[in-house]
């Protein structure tokens, strides 16, 4: 992948392609002939003239790639996803790659922050209660005074902790390297063996990466504590299923899982009916904050292509 300040002006008849129509987005720059493609079977252009390609959201990694497969060399491919898994291994060489950093932080965290208070606090029992007409009191588990143990602390994850301040909790940090962050030191990967015993809470917010598969595998889990929750809002394969699934199935952890591997879940998979898990169909940025906040990343984004400025967001293989 390509350097972003490589990138010289190109206003005079660059091409862009977007999943959104053009006319839907207040504010494009002029100068670029934007052209519409949201996944359909047939392109509207040649993919071999796209200069900034903007792959379709969330249709999976097949049509995102198709254009690329099919003779297009961007100069940029801008993703909407904060991961670019779904991508990699077919952009070209030459080419700058961008995640859409920033705009799912809110929506993300909102559910992590859901699906952590609603399995403590036993949301998942009271709601098929309701559907039997039964009255299903008890004591259930409450955020303060826990401690909850972020794994990624980037964007989102300083999301996260945003929204567990107010809950009287402690959170722990961890990311692939140690730092200072506003709210607290932010430990290494390889502090998790001693970080994960005191964690009530664990919440996955890490990218997918070759070292993150299967980083929450059967050693990750033996080493939390009796009853803690994990939360992964991240990425389905960060967490070994066979081994969360042995865990659940003898009732000492419990899981809160807006991703699975695999995923679709499909009918049949015991991690449907597992003891202690909630599940959530990978609805994280899936919500009326999306729209916004990709319009105003589009905007500027090709607004610094057009003026030859240096790209935000750009991810490397670092």
């Amino acid at each position: 992948m390509a350097d972003t300040a490589n990138l010289a002006p190109t206003a005079a008849g660059a091409t862009v392609w977007l999943p959104i129509p053009p006319a839907e987005i207040p504010g494009l720059p002029a100068g670029p002939a934007y052209v519409h493609w949201d996944g359909e079977d047939t392109f509207p252009a040649d993919p071999a003239g796209v200069d900034f390609y903007v792959p379709p959201y969330w249709k999976g990694a097949e049509i995102a790639t198709r254009p690329l497969r099919h003779g297009a060399r961007p100069r940029v491919v801008q993703t909407l996803t904060a991961g670019t898994d779904h991508v990699r291994g077919h952009v070209p060489s030459g080419t700058v790659l961008c995640n859409a950093h920033g705009v799912h932080d809110a929506s993300v965290a909102e559910l992590a922050l859901t699906l952590t208070l609603a399995s403590l606090r036993g949301i998942p029992h009271f709601v098929h209660g309701q559907a039997a007409e039964e009255w299903r009191g008890g004591i259930h588990a409450a955020l303060a005074d826990r401690t909850a143990l972020i794994v990624g602390y980037g964007a989102i994850g300083g999301a996260i902790e945003d929204r567990l301040a107010p809950f009287e909790c402690d959170v722990l940090r961890v990311a692939r390297t140690a730092r200072s962050a506003p709210r607290g030191p932010v430990h290494d990967l390889a502090d998790l063996h001693d970080l994960l015993p005191r964690a009530d809470v664990v919440i996955l917010a890490t990218p997918l990466t070759e070292a993150t598969v299967h980083l929450v595998d059967a050693a990750f889990l033996a080493r939390m504590r009796d009853g803690a929750l994990l939360v992964n809002i991240a990425r389905g394969r960060v967490v070994d299923t066979k081994a969360l699934l042995a865990e659940l199935e003898s009732g000492r952890l419990r899981a809160a899982l807006d991703v699975t591997d695999p995923e679709p879940l499909p009918a049949g998979h015991p991690l449907w009916h597992a003891p202690g898990v909630l599940i959530s169909p990978h609805v994280g940025n899936a919500t009326s904050a999306f729209l916004p906040r990709v319009k105003r990343l589009l905007c500027s984004q090709i607004g610094r292509f057009v003026a030859g400025e240096p790209l935000v967001n750009v991810v490397t293989d670092a």
